[in-house]
């Protein structure tokens, strides 16, 4: 029971430490409470850490009724199964899907129609690892039992069907490491061949 009442309660630390994120990663963000109020991408966000906390304690009726809410609300599908750390960022997120044993790290800044999908319909682990600091542009899917290394940026609309190293640039279909040292908080390292529109919302 105590277990049960700290990790309640522990939802709401990790709320706040998602809305810390926003702030350092969203421009529109000017402060906690406006990204409480206004972010339909946080109340996705939000939705999921309770379905995920019922999940967890295997309330299954009580976590799948979250989920299903918020799949209708706010048109994003995070199984209540996967793994967000806290200090995640969800900027636009319709259309986003997010897989039962997908894990995403700290700082990860998430927009929308990004996949986190499967590659083949198998048990067990079959969806992605994303590390500490990625940015995972619009569009973009991630698929595959692979993982992302920190500090990368996926582009938009890239398909990713392969480990990428830490603080890498990967853009194409199939996505191609382009860069290297290339982190999600520095992308004006990107050189002149690569578009904007290769990773940019």
């Amino acid at each position: 029971m105590f277990n049960f009442i700290k990790d309640f309660f522990k939802i709401f630390q990790n709320a706040n430490k998602d809305l810390s994120m926003y702030l350092k990663k969203d421009p529109t963000a000017s402060s906690k409470a406006k990204v409480f109020f206004t972010s339909t991408a946080f109340h996705g966000l939000l939705n999921y850490r309770f379905s995920h906390f019922f999940y967890k304690y295997k309330l299954y009726f009580i976590s799948y009724l979250i989920h299903i809410f918020g799949k209708i609300l706010y048109s994003m599908e995070i199984h209540p199964a996967a793994e967000l750390e806290a200090g995640i960022v969800i900027d636009h997120g319709f259309g986003i899907v997010i897989g039962e044993t997908a894990k995403v790290g700290e700082g990860t800044l998430i927009y929308h129609g990004v996949t986190l999908g499967s590659k083949k319909v198998v048990k067990g682990k079959r969806h992605p690892e994303i590390g500490k600091d990625v940015m995972l542009g619009s569009g973009a899917k991630i698929l595959g039992p692979i993982f992302v290394g920190n500090g990368s940026i996926i582009g938009s609309n890239s398909v990713v069907l392969m480990d990428i190293p830490p603080k890498s640039l990967a853009v194409g279909i199939p996505a191609k490491i382009k860069k290297i040292n290339c982190t999600s908080n520095s992308v004006m390292y990107l050189n002149d061949k690569i578009s904007n529109a290769d990773f940019i919302i």
